[in-house]
């Protein structure tokens, strides 16, 4: 009987699917797309190609839908300080912040919200962006990331999907649970980062007292270019703290601002947070040890023990909102010798997506505004545009040339990544997407398990599909079943079709 509920049930699912899917895909030149879920990739662990126009074209046209304000991270804070190095990592890394113990190197750093408009309260639920610009006498550094480890996608082809379906609908211009749980039930990817999201954490008390993650793994590559996958992890000094349910309703009313308002007056008086930046470290052939793919942004890198590197402290608040904080541009892309992408998907398509929105939204000589602008001098032959103040004066504008003796240095050259497989466009081999979410859930305590339920609850049980309340519920029964049965409970949902679904 089961196997023939089963059997009905994949019928009518399908049957629906047959319906909705009435057109075909297409690029924007009218091409049917044979894959939106995946990038072409060399390898299912390789780097993505330059040659997939599905994932370049979503992700040009994602990055030019708004006029000024950023798409995402549009609500933010800027403050500037330093990081002090606590050891020499030179036989990790040539990145110069790490060249010596007590090397200083300013910094800036933008919090924001991730899905939120400019104008927005700092109290709504969401990811919390955690931007560091390290201005090195190498260039300048971003390191670019949230207060969450993870995230809810592991490929960038899906990114603008994701977070169209989190934005405000088209027609109503409201956020609607109905929308984003829609798409994240197909995208059992999201179960650990939309279970972080849910705790208090996704409602922080305060930015002083939140962590940062780097999120994507890196290389570190060293002077006999030997390399290191690292990932980042700032902890807070503070210590971390998120509001509980009732207190986000309270703190809105009281001050929407206060996050921005808590920072800068605790900066004002002297009090200046601190965050020591942490590394874990693997050795490329103890990349394939795990049960999961280390180089998936879904996935912490649990069990692998922390290095502290350094020290970060905020001290000064910006003179001007829109010079610094609004027309700082961050992106992945800004690496320094020493620091490289790993291949991990999201990355990949954050390096050039990041810069092309940044180009698009302030212009291309973005990096001759000061807040953008390296401490070392630029020395190279990029040209012309809109905004360009430089103060070029040689006939020289190209190179190689006998007459201007400007050439690369060979010590920076890409590292040599060996690739194996074919061209193509799959999912990784580990997905693993339900176990670090357990772990995560097991984790907390009595009281955070029940803000985590009603947190979620409160969203969840606004949707009025019922096939995609049960297949997000099924994915947190997969997590761990007494999440699953109590977020069940919460929205009123019938847990033999959360089992039904969990065994399918």
């Amino acid at each position: 009987m089961e196997i023939v509920k089963k059997a009905g049930l994949a019928l009518s699912l399908s049957l629906v699917v047959v319906n909705v899917q009435a057109e075909t895909l297409t690029r924007d030149n009218g091409a049917p797309v044979g894959d939106n879920q995946n990038s072409i990739t060399a390898g299912s662990n390789g780097s993505v190609l330059l040659q997939d126009v599905q994932l370049i074209q979503k992700l040009q046209r994602f990055a030019r839908e708004r006029i000024p304000e950023r798409v995402v991270h549009a609500r933010g804070t800027g403050v500037h300080g330093e990081f002090i190095a606590s050891s020499d990592l030179s036989e990790l890394t040539q990145a110069a912040p790490f060249a010596e113990k007590g090397k200083i190197t300013p910094v800036f750093v933008r919090f924001s919200t991730v899905i939120h408009s400019k104008g927005s309260p700092e109290t709504l639920r969401d990811p919390r962006g955690f931007a560091t610009r390290f201005y090195s006498d190498q260039g300048n550094w971003d390191l670019v990331g949230n207060n969450l480890p993870v995230f809810f996608i592991r490929d960038a082809i899906k990114f603008p999907d994701m977070v169209h379906s989190l934005k405000p609908s088209p027609i109503t211009n409201l956020q609607d649970p109905n929308r984003f749980f829609d798409f994240f039930s197909h995208e059992a990817t999201a179960t650990n980062m939309l279970t972080w999201v849910y705790t208090n954490l996704g409602t922080p008390a305060s930015y002083r007292k939140m962590d940062g993650w780097g999120v994507h793994a890196y290389k570190f590559i060293n002077d006999e270019h030997q390399v290191k996958y690292v990932k980042f992890h700032w902890k807070s000094q503070q210590g971390v703290e998120g509001l509980r349910p009732d207190e986000v309703v309270k703190t809105q009313g009281q001050n929407f601002n206060h996050l921005t308002d808590d920072l800068y007056s605790e900066i004002n008086k002297g009090n200046f947070p601190k965050w020591d930046l942490m590394v874990k470290v693997l050795r490329p052939e103890d990349l394939n040890k795990f049960d999961y793919n280390p180089l998936d942004a879904t996935k912490m890198w649990l069990d692998v023990p922390e290095t502290k590197v350094g020290t970060m402290t905020l001290n000064r608040v910006p003179d001007n909102f829109f010079q610094e904080t609004e027309q700082a541009a961050f992106a992945p892309s800004n690496l320094i010798p020493g620091i490289e992408p790993s291949e991990d998907k999201l990355l990949q398509g954050r390096i050039f997506s990041y810069a092309d929105t940044q180009l698009y939204r302030l212009g291309a000589n973005l990096s001759q505004l000061p807040i953008n602008q390296p401490k070392m001098a630029v020395a190279n032959h990029n040209q012309e545009g809109a905004a360009n103040y430089g103060r070029t004066s040689s006939d020289v504008n190209y190179q190689p040339s006998t007459k201007l003796a400007l050439a690369e240095d060979h010590r920076y050259r890409a590292v040599q990544t060996p690739l194996s497989g074919t061209v193509l466009q799959a999912v990784i081999a580990k997905q693993d997407n339900f176990t670090q979410a357990g772990v995560l859930y097991r984790s907390l305590s009595k009281q955070d398990k029940r803000d985590l339920i009603t947190n979620l609850s409160a969203d969840l049980g606004k949707v009025t599909d019922s096939h995609v309340k049960h297949q997000m519920l099924s994915y947190f029964y997969q997590a761990d079943k007494d999440f699953g049965k109590r977020l069940t409970q919460a929205v009123a949902g019938d847990l033999n079709e959360v089992k039904k679904l969990a065994n399918m």
